[in-house]
């Protein structure tokens, strides 16, 4: 039907005869002259029709936005003065001498010809418009372009790539499975995959050496910006390999994407930083480095103070007290302060102490803050001195527990880098390094992974079992300005050090049979040393593209409540079929109304 795609005509193809087709973009009637902007994925082209051509004249004074159209004509160059720059057609047009409506089309619910802003859930409900807008296409071609090179890459460095099942068995991997129940086993569930860790190291004891797949995931969790209940993976597992070789074999990897796809030349090699150095500087284990702010602990000086909102965290070897510069930060008003203070309360700080810095040399008389009171005057000047304040700084103070200051004053940070224009340009790549084997859960009073269990201990098996709270794990994970888009470790691969890590998880010897024993049984069958990582390919394409969601780098996401419009899924299914499944739904209690 067509001999040419739309966005591939130029200056090559004059006096040709060509065949396109496509979607009205865009019609303008200019004086008895028709010109209509056809589009297909390969982009626009404007095609011209002229009264003489009556009868395709005269079916182009029906058409209308969206219309499925099918267009002959010969290509020619615009009048002077009426190319389009901003067009890789713009130096040409079609003069259409046959046309064909394919298909008419009602008025789209918004429009596809620009980027007005239109309502998400609208979006999604008519996703197929939405995908037709330029953007979105671009944002799809990226996508294509970036799975593609990462395929071309491990497949040229000898991997293979091999597919592993989405009907498998629920692990505790630190979110909700998705349950399928199963029809031919009564009373018995697969679950969707949250990822391919086992079969991956399953794989590397089955001597794949070097395996990737590019895989859908499911994890039925909370959503945010970044997060989908399904969302797509590049998973990578190697052998024979310490975690120096896999970080630098995946560095060469993506600092050749962004060269090939964008242009962009990252640092070679990246920068490394350990977790204690990344909270203790940026409260975050994925720090932003393009925002200049960092934090400055200061609680050895405030130890002896008699105010108790400092004096508490300093002396609590859970707590913390850390300060953060803002250059310039004087010309804030207490309106603002407070809606700060509103800010940090949702991470579940008590307060935003503050200390305005309106002239240093004047001493104590040139600051400005309602805790000056309560603190010694040795101490402040100790503390102007740490954190290196100027005149016209603002400093902001976190004391509590040093998770909610550290979850705290790191999201300030980020916030007060993005509102106040500190966020330098570019990408700055990172490594994070030596995290935590464990996190201690209070809550329960038990042990839990930071990463995930099958993550090696950078120590023996005796001094883990000594001191798990003490242990580093041998896990990595790859940051890009602020977002963590890949994470991985070396695996353990005895069966003496997964037995002992399950156990310090409280995960008893019977529990571990029943539901890691096929990974037990086979760590005894010579498993080679091997580790790998996950890449969030989703919100590495999101980075790439400048997007502010994943969902606008997917072709049909969720909404925030794990919903999707288009389909109007999740929805309810026939008795029978949940007979046939054994399974009888309990309606939720009727409310009783007074009488």
């Amino acid at each position: 039907m067509r001999s040419h795609m739309c966005g591939e005509i130029n200056e090559q193809h004059l006096d040709q005869q060509i065949e396109l087709c496509g979607w009205c973009h865009r019609r303008r009637d200019h004086g008895g002259v028709i010109f209509v902007d056809l589009r297909d994925r390969d982009g626009l082209v404007q095609v011209v029709f002229d009264p003489d051509q009556a009868e395709a004249f005269r079916l182009a004074e029906t058409v209308r936005s969206e219309f499925v159209l099918r267009v002959v004509g010969k290509v020619r160059m615009r009048p002077a003065g009426t190319e389009n720059a901003g067009l890789p057609t713009g130096a040409i047009e079609v003069f259409a001498t046959e046309i064909e409506i394919l298909n008419k089309a009602e008025t789209p619910p918004f429009p596809v010809e620009n980027d007005s802003e239109v309502n998400e859930e609208t979006r999604l409900r008519y996703r197929y418009i939405d995908l037709r807008r330029p953007v979105m296409q671009q944002r799809m071609r990226l996508r294509r372009d970036v799975t593609r090179f990462l395929r071309n890459f491990l497949d040229d460095s000898g991997f293979y790539e091999i597919e592993t099942p989405f009907l498998t068995k629920a692990t505790p991997e630190g979110a909700r499975d998705y349950l399928v129940p199963s029809r031919t086993h009564e009373n018995s569930f697969f679950a969707l995959p949250q990822s391919p860790q086992l079969y991956k190291q399953l794989l590397m004891i089955s001597g794949m050496d070097r395996y990737y797949q590019v895989v859908r995931c499911f994890r039925d969790e909370d959503l945010r910006a970044d997060r989908q209940p399904e969302f797509t993976q590049l998973d990578i597992e190697t052998s024979f390999q310490d975690e120096n070789q896999i970080m630098g074999l995946m560095e060469r990897m993506i600092r050749e994407l962004f060269a090939n796809i964008l242009h962009v030349k990252l640092p070679d090699p990246f920068p490394r930083m350990n977790y204690a150095e990344a909270m203790r500087r940026f409260a975050s284990d994925k720090p932003d480095l393009r925002i200049p702010l960092e934090l400055v602990d200061i609680a050895d000086l405030l130890a002896d103070v008699e105010f108790k909102v400092f004096a508490g965290p300093a002396n609590d070897p859970d707590g913390r007290i850390a300060a953060l510069r803002v250059p310039g930060g004087c010309e804030l008003s207490r309106k603002e302060i407070d809606e700060l203070t509103n800010f940090v309360a949702i991470y579940g700080a008590k307060g935003l102490a503050y200390i305005k810095v309106n002239d240093l040399d004047a001493g104590l008389t040139g600051l400005q803050s309602p805790i000056l009171k309560f603190i010694p005057e040795p101490a402040i000047t100790a503390i102007l001195a740490r954190t290196g304040a100027h005149t016209g700084d603002l400093l902001f103070f976190g004391a509590d527990k040093s998770s909610v200051v550290n979850e705290s004053l790191g999201a300030l940070r980020i916030k007060l880098g993005h509102d106040r224009g500190l966020v330098h340009e570019g990408w700055q790549p990172l490594w994070v390094t030596d995290f935590p084997m464990f996190e201690r859960d209070e809550k329960n009073n038990r042990w839990s992974a930071l990463h995930h269990p099958f993550t090696a201990p950078n120590c023996s098996q005796e001094e883990l079992v000594a001191a798990p709270g003490k242990a580093l794990s041998r896990a990595y994970d790859m940051v890009l300005n602020g977002t963590e888009i890949g994470g991985g470790s070396i695996r353990i691969h005895r069966t003496d050090m997964q037995s002992a890590v399950f156990e310090l998880l409280g995960i008893s010897g019977e529990e571990a049979q029943q539901k890691f024993g096929f990974l037990l049984n086979a760590l005894k069958y010579g498993c080679p040393p091997h580790g790998g990582l996950a890449f969030g390919l989703d919100r590495l394409v999101m980075l790439m593209a400048g997007a502010a969601s994943i969902r606008d780098v997917m072709a049909f996401p969720k909404t925030q409540s794990a919903a999707c419009p288009l389909v109007d899924a999740p929805a309810p299914v026939t008795d029978a079929q949940l007979r046939e499944l054994g399974i009888r739904l309990r309606k939720p209690p009727v409310a009783e109304t007074a009488s």
